[in-house]
């Protein structure tokens, strides 16, 4: 068998999905089949099972997975001495991430990635939920909450921080905020409690007993936008208020959280040359970022200890 052949193979038994399978290879998913169906021919004996949700390796598929990955790791390996060779940097890598850091900082340094591998194809997948990798939903995941198990490689991509905002409009029109005791009974905006993007995500109880959360939703840009318009105190990650915006930092010195993105792929995945790639440039990014995250453009001065929520974890971390 051939290894140009096994790479459609093992594409496809990491997706379970013709399109997805077709969108990492950069080839049409009729390409896929017929490559499969080839394949099929060749081994004379089915190696996936078509079913209403999508390809599942069969027996002989299962066993023939291992050697497939022991082919794919030897071709990753002699690549390492042609590092610039042709196809080293092909096909697509899909990058999951949620709304607030896939608008904002993501965005440039992906286009410095692609610039720099014209053959290498990135999705963004910028929502404001979490990314399901079991589901084949992304290949790099970027998360709040680090996952408990799996077939992960994982590494801490950065600490940011979270403040109160405001607008002047609001502050204006609301009794004065001098202490955390003056929060009580404000309006607040905050996710939808069901759909809320990750267990580690702080909300108005945290701090106070809001006396109101007049809007709620899913995404944290339109909180940041309800927020400039004056319907309450939200509570934002600092990166996402620059200097030009209308929002202004409520008791930074005593209320602040920091955060942690974790960055996630499936161990089989980290092989592929473009994957690995991709994940370091990542990790530089998030370096070249890192004042910003945790600073928010000096719009919030390091918190007071005793009430800053800067847990950190010590989980054991992958790089």
């Amino acid at each position: 068998m051939r290894w140009d052949d096994l790479r459609f193979f093992l594409e496809l038994a990491r997706s379970g999905r013709l399109m997805i399978a077709a969108r990492r290879l950069g080839v049409e998913h009729t390409t896929v089949s017929r490559r499969i169906q080839a394949l099929e021919v060749e081994a004379g004996v089915a190696l996936f099972n078509r079913t209403s949700t999508g390809y599942e390796l069969t027996e002989a598929g299962e066993a023939l997975l291992p050697s497939a990955r022991a082919m794919e790791e030897a071709y990753m390996q002699s690549e390492r001495f042609f590092p610039h060779s042709y196809g080293s940097m092909e096909g697509l890598v899909r990058i999951g991430c949620n709304e607030g850091y896939g608008t904002t900082i993501l965005p440039k340094h992906v286009s410095s990635l692609v610039e720099q591998y014209p053959d290498l194809a990135v999705e963004l997948i910028a929502v404001p939920r979490a990314i399901q990798l079991p589901r084949q939903e992304a290949d790099i995941a970027i998360t709040i909450d680090r996952p408990a198990r799996g077939p992960y490689k994982i590494t801490r991509l950065a600490d940011y921080r979270l403040g109160l905002f405001a607008s002047d409009a609001y502050l204006n029109s609301h009794p004065p905020i001098r202490t955390q005791a003056d929060l009580r009974g404000h309006r607040f905006i905050s996710y939808i409690e069901a759909l809320v993007l990750a267990k580690n995500v702080p909300t108005p109880d945290t701090v106070t007993m809001p006396g109101a959360q007049s809007l709620r939703s899913t995404s944290i840009l339109a909180q940041r936008a309800a927020a400039e318009a004056g319907a309450g105190i939200a509570i934002l990650p600092c990166y996402l208020v620059t200097s030009a915006s209308p929002l202004r930092p409520i008791l930074p010195k005593d209320v602040s959280f920091i955060r942690t993105y974790w960055m996630i792929s499936q161990v089989d995945l980290f092989n592929l040359a473009r994957v690995r790639t991709t994940w370091q440039h990542l990790r530089n990014a998030a370096e070249e970022e890192r004042d910003l995250l945790v600073g928010g453009a000096a719009l919030a001065p390091s918190p007071s200890p005793t009430i800053q929520d800067a847990k950190k974890t010590a989980s054991s971390i992958n790089h």
